[in-house]
């Protein structure tokens, strides 16, 4: 019998808010010393109580947007009643009657073509602590610093069928959310996660087989592996009665390659919701909507379609540019300064992409400012300043922000030299110094040219025009 695996997904994400969700806490604590970033309100102290953080509201707004979702008018929050360690109040706010966001739709594009993931709901709500478990201690520390940290769960309907799909929807969440500026997306930083649910049904049937849920998942390939296991498992189950498959959580052991029950999986009434009273209803009117509305972003394959239509790109220079909405705004920055999108292009996908990669830096930390990388092309382009040079501007450029390109260049030696009689200079002492250069290319070696060439600028330091340097180099070489 074949089958065929039924997958929703609980995306949680971490809104790249300043402050926490209620309270004036920094939501910023990657890397931080365990529970610095806490006040009363978010370590759940008695007598606090909790005000709604408007930009969070916004960004629920944003996102849901981003995903086609029906934005509610009225949202409200509720508590979510459960124990554990790293929920000081043993409870969390969050939304279960009345989300930010219903009824979305997003596009997946697979090897087997396009494909409409529906969206459940977005619902804004607190994240938790962290416990730390020390094996040398045989202890479990709490730290509270993510306590509240504003969190959007994106729940999809049960839409997706393969490893595959499952990466391709990831994906596109986090390229539309970075696009909207809401979150950061970084699964390696914990800013977002992933709960799979999957059961497995045979094919064509419309009856729902029993499902389980891998908790916290924070590494696409981690997913992947994952679903080929627990899929492989359900099967395995059902053809061969190897064991009674039940409604349970699980956790997922990327070191052994397999899931392990946790306990057996939570209906909506163990949680026990209730609307907050510490928490009013936020009302989202007319102006609020709209102003949210007016902020979206172009989509990705929007800009790719005017990239090429409206500035003439190939479509592998537009798909390379749009895979970051800050590769994008750098280059539309260049490109009002240069006007040349070919030359900014060029220097978007060799140069500043290559430093991005060498820095260990991803596509959406580039801070660089478009108008100022456009006055450094400008230089390149009039002849001012050597190709290899303006690379070492921009290099210097990533660290200090300040720099001007021409002050740079002037203060360093950078600006090409017109002086002829510096140039054959130069050109002569090299000559006189590799005469088997000299014979080899005479003999009809054009390399050998190019090795003279090559110690010349060496010696003007890049800073002189080439097609200048190669007349006067030849005209030397042929007057021996």
């Amino acid at each position: 019998m074949r089958y065929e695996t039924v997958i929703g997904l609980e995306v949680h994400v971490e809104l790249a808010t300043q402050s926490k969700i209620f309270c004036s806490c920094s939501a910023h604590s990657y890397g931080a010393d365990p529970n610095s970033h806490v006040c009363p309100a978010c370590c759940g102290m008695p007598g606090m109580l909790p005000v709604v953080n408007k930009r969070v509201v916004d960004f629920g707004m944003k996102a849901g947007m981003m995903l086609n979702c029906h934005i509610n008018r009225t949202t409200t929050f509720d508590k979510k009643s459960y124990y554990y360690p790293d929920l000081p109040a043993a409870y969390q706010t969050t939304q279960w009657f009345a989300p930010v966001a219903v009824n979305g739709l997003v596009e997946i594009e697979t090897s087997k073509g396009k494909k409409n993931v529906r969206i459940k709901q977005i619902h804004m709500e607190e994240d938790a602590g962290k416990l730390v478990h020390d094996i040398r201690e045989d202890t479990t520390h709490v730290d509270f610093n993510r306590t509240s940290v504003p969190l959007i769960e994106i729940v999809s309907q049960p839409d997706l069928s393969s490893a595959e799909e499952v990466e391709a929807y990831l994906e596109r969440l986090k390229t539309l959310l970075r696009y909207a500026k809401v979150a950061e997306c970084e699964m390696a930083h914990g800013t977002m996660r992933c709960d799979v649910n999957l059961s497995v049904r045979p094919e064509g049937s419309d009856k729902l087989g029993v499902r389980t849920e891998m908790k916290n998942m924070n590494s696409i390939e981690a997913i992947k592996r994952a679903i080929e296991y627990e899929t492989a498992r359900h099967i395995d189950a059902i053809e061969n009665g190897t064991e009674v498959l039940v409604q349970e959580t699980r956790r997922w052991d990327d070191i052994k390659g397999k899931s392990f029950a946790m306990r057996s999986k939570e209906t909506a009434g163990d949680y026990r919701y209730f609307p907050d009273p510490n928490v009013m209803p936020v009302v989202i009117d007319d102006e609020w909507y709209d102003g949210i509305k007016a902020t979206l972003p172009e989509f990705p394959e929007v800009k790719r379609e005017r990239y090429t239509e409206e500035y003439g790109l190939s479509e592998y220079d537009a798909e390379q540019i749009t895979k970051s909405i800050a590769l994008c705004e750098c280059f539309e920055g260049a490109y009002a300064v240069c006007k040349s999108a070919k030359d900014a292009a060029n220097w978007m996908i060799s140069e500043v992409m290559s430093i991005l990669n060498v820095r260990k830096m991803t596509y959406d930390m580039l801070t660089l400012d478009g108008a100022v990388l456009g006055e450094l092309i400008m230089l390149v382009t009039d002849g001012k300043v050597g190709r290899a040079n303006a690379k070492k501007i921009l290099s210097a450029m990533f660290d200090d922000s300040t720099i001007k390109p021409a002050e740079y260049a002037e203060k360093n030696g950078f600006i090409v030299s017109n002086d002829t009689s510096l140039i054959e200079k130069v050109a002569r002492e090299v000559v006189a110094a590799d005469p088997k250069a000299v014979s080899d290319y005479k003999s009809g070696k054009e390399k050998a040219l190019m090795s003279l060439f090559g110690k010349c600028m060496k010696e003007l330091k890049g800073n002189c025009d080439p097609q200048t340097l190669r007349t006067v180099l030849i005209n030397i070489v042929n007057s021996l």
